[in-house]
């Protein structure tokens, strides 16, 4: 049985009836539960999306979402990136459900339980869907991974800038503000 996204939601609302909060995609016609991520990896990924934020907001470029948002992807998967962007003239209006579109940048954040090899799947199936670059970010080895279709990956680490030209102009962001901070005495 091949399940649709609107299976998906009256999943997550019958989880939510009984105060189960967990996060779940849907992959391949078959619902998939998502772990929590690790605290840092989730640090990692909120400093992202703030980052961006940051940047898109005021210019009214688009939409910055963290991992609750939903996408009903070409292929009828239902999927959530750690971050995502769309840019404003692809998405007028925020929906009340999933967006049925793939945004134009997604970002994953590696846990310590997470598989870099389904990670880059999960990327490259964006990217095979109309998401123009995805990115990859490795908090403990402290490198991010910019993937492009039909281009070779490219990883920025400490003292690199990330840039999106294309479709953020004039945003950058310092690898080595994305970590976790260190409080000493």
């Amino acid at each position: 049985m091949v399940l649709t996204a609107k299976d998906l939601e009256m999943v997550q609302a019958q989880l939510n009836e009984f105060e189960q909060d967990y996060r779940i995609e849907l992959i391949n016609g078959e619902i998939v539960l998502m772990s929590p991520s690790g605290y840092e990896s989730d640090e990692v990924a909120f400093e992202f999306g703030a980052q961006l934020r940051n940047w898109v907001r005021p210019r009214k470029l688009g939409r910055v979402t963290g991992a609750g948002a939903g996408f009903v992807l070409p292929d009828s998967d239902t999927r959530a990136p750690d971050v995502s962007f769309v840019q404003a003239e692809r998405l007028r209006r925020s929906p009340k459900s999933f967006a049925e579109l793939a945004p134009d940048l997604m970002v994953e954040v590696k846990s310590p339980t997470d598989s870099l090899k389904k990670l880059r799947a999960k990327i490259d199936q964006f990217l095979a869907q109309g998401t123009r670059v995805g990115i990859l970010v490795h908090p403990e080895q402290r490198w991010v991974e910019v993937r492009r279709s039909n281009t070779e990956p490219m990883t920025l680490k400490d003292g690199d800038v990330l840039t999106v030209p294309d479709l953020l102009p004039g945003w950058e962001v310092q690898i080595s503000e994305l970590w976790s901070p260190v409080f000493e005495d």
